[in-house]
């Protein structure tokens, strides 16, 4: 007990002196030396590592100074992110290894193909890419890759030289440029010059959303498999172009943690990872086990975390033949802090990130070959499982919209992973495949693997616990007809890249012009031509002319009694279409069969004004996914209101007003929701995603009744507790629910069946009336993921929607998320048919 007391002392003063005296030396091995022409991160920065929060403006000056002053270092731009900030990349390595880099990645990518078998890589680099901060406001990683970038230019010696000469180290010194920036100027404009250590300070309490996220405020840790976001896009080349050993992915988490290293809980893994890179990620856990030891760090593994999502940083590696590894480092939110292992200050943070980085590329000298062996069999063994699966290929594919099919082959092109057109027009399964908005999969291809992690449909796991979500089958995702096929008749040339989708208009009209609304981009479009003052009307039911069958929500422009002349509307449209990717038909008559042109039955459909809520109480990643899909996919403008002020703020002008998910009251307060409730009726739209459900109906605002369950624990002793609440979390999976495509809030869905995502336990029972529950869920409605038996019982023949008139006004809510992640394409046409035509409900 004393060696125990005494050593949580010296840690204690550790901590203190790490702050009080700060110098490089605290972070760096002290039996190297080091180039004195290589400068220090404070001769550009202007402080020591650690001192201040550094912010991606200063990281950036100092990257490039060190690939100015190293012969060890290149560095490149690789993109920008949505606020213009540079995606850098260091590639660190010796100087003879830079002379003939591109040959050495091109061994290196050898071993993966198919004549890359009896590769000798006794001689060969092993390349690792190191990451870090890829959230904002968890900055230690990415100030001590300010150090480590320090030590691989500057360090001196035998060991440093053979370390470069055996590695290609691709270093990207802040995943999150944006969200590092938005964090480092709270820390440091709230930092006292007599550091406080007492977490209830400002500085360790960051303002509404943060600075975890991007600029639309997404978690872009989860990003690395539907790669939607720049920052997401230009990691995945460079992670595709070299094909890495080992990627390290450097985070934190809460303040009274100590450090974690993976792997993570055994009996998470995803069933596609190999037995094998598992006890490889446990052997390089013993490279941070001793590095830890020998600066008195805690630290765990093989518990809370796990690798099965493979859309995060640390699992992605893990399905390509690489070697995931994830860090979490007890968190000091600012400068200095209290915890329950101590006074926890900024530096120390820096340095366990530091001291793992260096683990890291220990690990990877010694087990280079072991490593660079494991991938080149990881991809043989891909090769022969491969030829023995009876599925050859997916088809996927909407007959009446190719935008979506397009994007998921988009996402699949980004991936490495090669799609063919369909060679003729097919239908199985009772789904019809159009040539040209349809596209074939082949499975015999280079990873197969990470074509089912996309693809597949699993319901059946070892656990019942997840860190992240347990199912995203994208054709699902994408609401896309999808088959798996035998044989590759059906397959047409290989796609070398995506063009762009087309968009036209047949001609010009003296009289109207339709589209269908099934289209992705159809929102777009009518937007574009309601912000041009131009009349557009909706059918309420289908009709047909011409020989064309015009389905729910076709929309309608008339020629006559517009701003714009017949051809200038003519001109108008025709660049609506190219930019929506749609197709325009200009038709001569208003008789049809069914409902004519000029049929009460076609509603005309109003400019929207729409407004967002966000601040305190809204949680931001939906928030961000909403403003996301508005600002970048339809360009709609959409104005954010923060709760803040809401109660102030002149609503009178907006149509629509969109709540996000919420925790607890949505910080609305009583004269907001008072405000809110006025508005609406009056005329106003609001809609509310998730959790808004319990605001609405503790307020009047709608009337619902909620399914509960009555579960109570049984022989669950006292260390179970948290696993038995833990089962009962529907953390992320996907369920059937029943459409009535007449309802305008299913226009545009071809389908009588819709995938959703959904990640609470909200149930509602459906109204009495049938044509009340537009949406509905089957009575097993579970398609891919993890729900409890409970949980199963309770969503079955549940309804994820409502929609009651107040006043002259409308109160909708969806009890799903239809825009997760920025992925989930195939329901994010819910939202915008309640945005325009909420009314008609």
């Amino acid at each position: 007990m004393k060696k125990a007391l005494l050593l949580i002392g010296l840690i204690f003063t550790c901590f203190l002196s790490a702050q009080d005296d700060l110098s490089l030396d605290y972070y760096l091995p002290q039996q190297l030396t080091y180039d004195p022409s290589i400068p220090k991160p404070i001769d550009i920065i202007g402080h020591e590592v650690g001192e201040w929060h550094v912010t991606h403006d200063k990281l950036m000056f100092y990257m490039q100074a060190l690939a100015e002053a190293s012969d060890r270092i290149t560095i490149e731009n690789r993109g920008t992110t949505f606020e213009g900030r540079p995606i850098l990349l260091l590639t660190v390595t010796s100087p003879e290894n830079h002379g003939r880099l591109e040959e050495i990645r091109q061994q290196h990518l050898a071993l993966s193909e198919a004549g890359g078998s009896n590769t000798n890589v006794e001689n060969m680099p092993i390349v690792v890419y190191q990451g870090f901060s890829v959230h904002g406001n968890e900055p230690s990683g990415a100030n001590a890759g300010l150090a480590y970038a320090y030590y691989l230019a500057a360090a001196q010696g035998p060991e440093i030289d053979e370390m470069l000469k055996n590695s290609v180290i691709l270093m990207d010194p802040s995943y999150n440029p944006d969200g590092l920036q938005r964090f480092a100027y709270w820390a440091n404009t709230n930092r006292n010059m007599n550091l406080t250590a007492d977490n209830n300070d400002r500085e360790y309490h960051e303002v509404w959303p943060g600075g975890r996220t991007n600029h639309y405020w997404f978690d872009i840790n989860r990003d690395w498999l539907p790669v939607q976001l720049p920052e997401s896009r230009a990691r995945i080349k460079t992670f595709h172009r070299w094909l890495p050993n080992i990627l390290t992915d450097h985070h934190e988490m809460g303040t009274n943690s100590t450090f974690f290293y993976q792997p993570g809980e055994p009996t998470r893994v995803h069933p596609l990872t190999p037995k094998l890179n598992q006890e490889l990620t446990a052997e390089i856990g013993t490279y941070h086990a001793q590095a830890l030891d020998k600066i008195g760090s805690l630290y765990y593994s093989e518990e809370n975390y796990d690798d099965y999502y493979y859309g995060k940083g640390s699992t992605f590696p893990d399905v390509v033949g690489s070697i995931g590894i994830l860090f979490e480092q007890a968190s000091s939110r600012g400068h200095i802090q209290e915890s329950e292992n101590g006074v926890l200050t900024f530096p120390f943070t820096i340095r366990n990130q530091f001291t793992t980085a260096l683990s890291t590329v220990e690990a990877a000298q010694k087990m280079r070959t072991k490593l660079l062996n494991y991938q080149r069999d990881f991809y043989r063994d891909l090769r022969s499982e491969a030829g023995r699966s009876k599925t050859k290929a997916f088809l996927f594919g909407d007959e009446k919209d190719g935008a979506k099919a397009w994007h998921l082959a988009e996402i699949l092109e980004r991936q490495n992973i090669d799609i063919h057109e369909l060679g003729q027009d097919i239908t199985l399964g009772g789904k019809r495949y159009k040539k040209g908005n349809s596209y074939v999969v082949p499975l015999e291809q280079k990873n197969h693997r990470l074509i089912r992690a996309m693809f597949e449909k699993r319901t059946t796991f070892t656990d019942s616990l997840f860190y992240d979500i347990s199912a995203w089958t994208f054709p699902l995702a994408f609401n896309l007809d999808y088959a798996e096929l035998t044989s590759l008749s059906n397959a047409g040339p290989r796609i070398g890249e995506l063009k762009e989708l087309p968009g036209s208009v047949s001609g010009e009209s003296p009289y109207a012009y339709l589209f269908e609304w099934h289209e992705y981009y159809t929102p777009k479009a009518l937007n574009q031509i309601l912000e041009k003052g131009l009349r557009a009307k909706v059918a309420q039911y289908p009709f047909s002319m011409n020989g064309v069958n015009y389905d729910y929500g076709t929309v309608m422009i008339p020629v006559q009694n517009q701003v714009l002349g017949k051809r200038e509307l003519y001109e108008f449209l025709t660049g609506v279409a190219k930019d929506s990717h749609i197709r325009i038909t200009a038709v001569n008559t208003g008789q049809t069969q069914g409902i004519d042109l000029g049929s009460g039955d076609f509603e005309p459909v109003k400019k929207q004004k729409v407004a967002l809520i966000v601040g305190e109480g809204i949680r931001s990643y939906d928030a961000g996914e909403i403003w996301h899909l508005f600002d970048t996919r339809y360009q709609i403008t959409l104005t954010k209101i923060d709760t803040e002020y809401l109660g102030r703020a002149d609503l009178s002008s907006y149509t629509d007003i969109i709540i996000p998910g919420t925790w607890g009251s949505a910080g609305l307060n009583k004269s907001s929701t008072e405000k809110l409730k006025e508005w609406v009726k009056a005329g106003g739209t609001l809609i509310g995603y998730r959790n808004t459900a319990n605001w609405f109906d503790k307020n009047e605002f709608l009337d619902l009744n909620f399914k509960k369950d009555s579960l109570v624990a049984k022989n669950v002793t006292f260390g179970k507790r948290q696993d038995f609440r833990g089962a009962q979390v529907t953390g992320g999976a996907i369920f059937e629910a029943r459409i009535d495509r007449s309802h305008p809030i299913n226009f545009g869905y071809k389908n009588n069946t819709l995938a959703l995502f959904r990640n609470t336990n909200i149930y509602l029972e459906p109204e009495k009336d049938s044509y009340n529950n537009p949406i509905q869920y089957t009575p097993s409605p579970l398609l891919s993921g993890y729900i409890s038996e409970e949980n199963a019982a309770l969503i079955s023949n549940s309804t994820p929607f409502k929609v009651s008139s107040m006043g002259k006004g409308k109160v909708i809510l969806f009890t799903d998320n239809t825009n997760f992640r920025a992925f989930w394409y195939g329901t994010n046409k819910l939202l915008m048919n309640a945005i325009f035509f909420g009314d008609m409900m």
